[in-house]
């Protein structure tokens, strides 16, 4: 007897099935399709133009006539702050009406399309 197993394309673990390791496969899949979700860009950019533009819109409303007049007589703050708020938003809103598709369906070994 030898210690190779008898199919060298498959080696075999101790203590793992193949259910086993087709469940932590399934685990790990839908574990990045969430951080994929997460992470999604429009997501982070939304999320920080909202938050200056608060910031930027608070500022532009307690500026001061010496600001105001320093920009030749525009908000600049205001309006730019505004600006950044109304990005924000449609960066958020795209995300919510169109979220990232999910994966298609595994395909399992046997349901494949014959041609």
């Amino acid at each position: 007897m030898t210690d190779r197993p008898e199919h060298p394309e498959r080696p075999r673990h101790q203590g793992f099935s193949e259910v086993d390791v087709q469940r932590e496969v399934t685990e790990l899949e839908e574990k990045s399709e969430t951080a994929a979700r997460l992470f999604d860009i429009r997501r982070i950019i939304g999320g920080l133009f909202v938050v200056y533009g608060v910031i930027v819109t608070i500022v532009g409303i307690t500026d001061d006539d010496a600001a105001i007049d320093k920009a030749e007589g525009v908000n600049i703050n205001l309006w730019t702050g505004l600006g950044m708020l109304l990005l924000g938003l449609f960066f958020l809103t795209w995300l919510k009406l169109r979220p990232t598709a999910p994966p298609p369906p595994p395909v399992a070994p046997g349901d494949e399309p014959s041609e």
